[in-house]
């Protein structure tokens, strides 16, 4: 099974909104002449919201690539803590780091909106690799700034101030997502979620934004969040940065 059975995720075709072979991070690096083995062997599932893709510990069976929608790819810290590691969306590779020896996951992947997910298995992984020098290497380069970014958390985890940390969230977000036709960051996230990607708790969060939103420098309706004055966020980064 790719995917944990009380998932429930559901098997799409082409003709119901799966993957067309030209958007996620697989299809628009292999060769052409594979694509019609990939059209073959992968497997496309509609992801709700809310739903898990795969949790920590959990085996390795395959790797995900985002057709459609958003996730959050998260895992535990300090006890019942939960760290946001980073957010995939449209062609975005998820389920990459249970590529190690250990053959689990060591993080979970979690949908944060109702989308569509592409599953391949490990031999047909494998397969793919000896084959596409192109995917490869593009996947070569994605770890190195996986693990870039990922040590610089660390250390903003470490020496950032959590007001820092928070403005750094929303820039990487804005980074990441861009911004709406209202003016909003394009994801709408949870002040849990939120802090869990700014690696604050959820008290200290709540104060920072308030103080954040009382200096005019980002505005809050709901779960949607924008950014009014992106040099000052920029200025908290930089006074904060180790």
């Amino acid at each position: 099974m790719p995917v944990k059975e009380n998932s429930k995720l559901t098997l799409v075709t082409q003709a119901k909104n799966g993957c067309d072979l030209n958007t996620c991070f697989l299809c628009t690096s292999c060769v052409k002449d594979w694509k019609p083995a990939l059209d073959a062997h992968k497997q496309n599932f509609i992801i709700k919201k809310g739903q898990q893709i795969f949790k920590e510990g959990d085996p390795v069976k395959g790797i995900y690539f985002v057709y459609k929608g958003k996730i959050k790819v998260h895992k535990k810290w300090d006890n019942e803590k939960e760290l946001i590691l980073r957010f995939a969306q449209t062609g975005d590779i998820v389920g990459h780091l249970g590529l190690g020896d250990t053959e689990l996951y060591p993080v979970s992947a979690t949908a944060i909106e109702t989308g569509v997910i592409c599953y391949i298995d490990m031999d047909f992984l494998e397969s793919t690799m000896n084959v596409n020098n192109g995917f490869v290497i593009k996947l070569m380069r994605f770890f190195a700034n996986e693990l870039q970014e990922s040590e610089k958390r660390m250390r903003n985890l470490a020496h950032m101030s959590v007001k820092g940390r928070v403005a750094q969230a929303f820039i990487s977000l804005k980074n990441k997502f861009g911004i709406n036709t209202n003016g909003f960051i394009n994801i709408e996230l949870s002040r849990q979620d939120l802090a869990s990607f700014s690696g604050a708790a959820y008290e200290s969060l709540f104060r920072t934004i308030n103080d954040l939103v009382a200096d005019n420098i980002i505005t809050i309706e709901g779960k949607s969040m924008s950014i009014k004055n992106e040099d000052r966020l920029l200025q908290l980064i930089s006074k904060n940065e180790y």
